[in-house]
């Protein structure tokens, strides 16, 4: 297990390119640690060398993204977020604890938790939609990546028109956040979520407007016909 890890390290370093990761940084306002390889390149490797652990067990598995997680590398946690969802046929209520884990400790930028939190927590709470309670209390949290993590969650849930009223619970527990990543991860949640319920949207968009940030604001209505999102904008 070791040695694959050492070999998947050895392989994205030989992949890495200084112009690539002058690139990279210009995406985020944080310091990110990065190889600098392009995407289509990791999600070459992250196949190739998946295929080396694919007999494993989730544990196993789990326990390899743990150590990608810790490198701290972004290139090294979207092969994580990709070998843990490759698992999710296999998850357990249980692995919201890990989950919950490498939110608070390992990501520190948007994309990994987008990335993360859209495709394998997202497929956690649709499977166990209990946890929509455990995303309830990342709202609370002093980690704003938590707290983004906890709209972002149910992107992919929200364009199937699923978890409306919870939805807007969340939306209400972050709508005066000051984090410019929380508000537009809970912008794109309702914006995403316009696509089914685009009436019900509006009308909470309507409501809170006074109070809500306008970068917020934008996203959400982002999708809106023009007379709606001009409604929503009038101040």
């Amino acid at each position: 297990m070791n040695n694959l890890i050492f070999t998947l390290q050895q392989t994205l370093k030989e992949h890495s390119d200084e112009t690539t990761k002058k690139s990279t940084q210009h995406f985020f306002k944080e310091t990110i640690k990065c190889y600098g390889i392009k995407s289509a390149t990791v999600q070459n490797i992250c196949k190739e060398f998946y295929k080396e652990i694919k007999h494993k067990s989730k544990d196993e598995i789990f326990e390899l993204c743990d150590v990608l997680w810790n490198s701290d590398y972004i290139e090294e946690s979207f092969i994580a977020c990709h070998w843990t969802y490759n698992v999710r046929k296999q998850y357990t209520k249980d692995d919201i604890i890990l989950f919950e884990k490498w939110i608070g400790t390992n990501i520190n930028n948007w994309a990994s938790c987008d990335t993360f939190c859209n495709h394998t927590v997202g497929t956690l709470v649709e499977m166990f939609p209990e946890h929509i309670s455990v995303l309830k209390q990342w709202t609370k949290s002093d980690n704003r990546w938590m707290r983004r993590a906890a709209a972002v969650s149910l992107i992919v849930p929200a364009k199937k028109g699923l978890f409306l009223k919870d939805i807007f619970e969340i939306a209400d527990k972050l709508l005066v956040d000051k984090d410019d990543m929380v508000q537009k991860g809970y912008g794109w949640m309702l914006k995403v979520s316009c696509q089914k319920h685009e009436q019900e949207i509006f009308d909470y968009v309507i409501e809170n407007k006074a109070i809500m940030p306008r970068t917020a604001l934008r996203y959400a209505i982002e999708k809106m016909p023009a007379d709606l999102k001009k409604l929503a904008m009038d101040k």
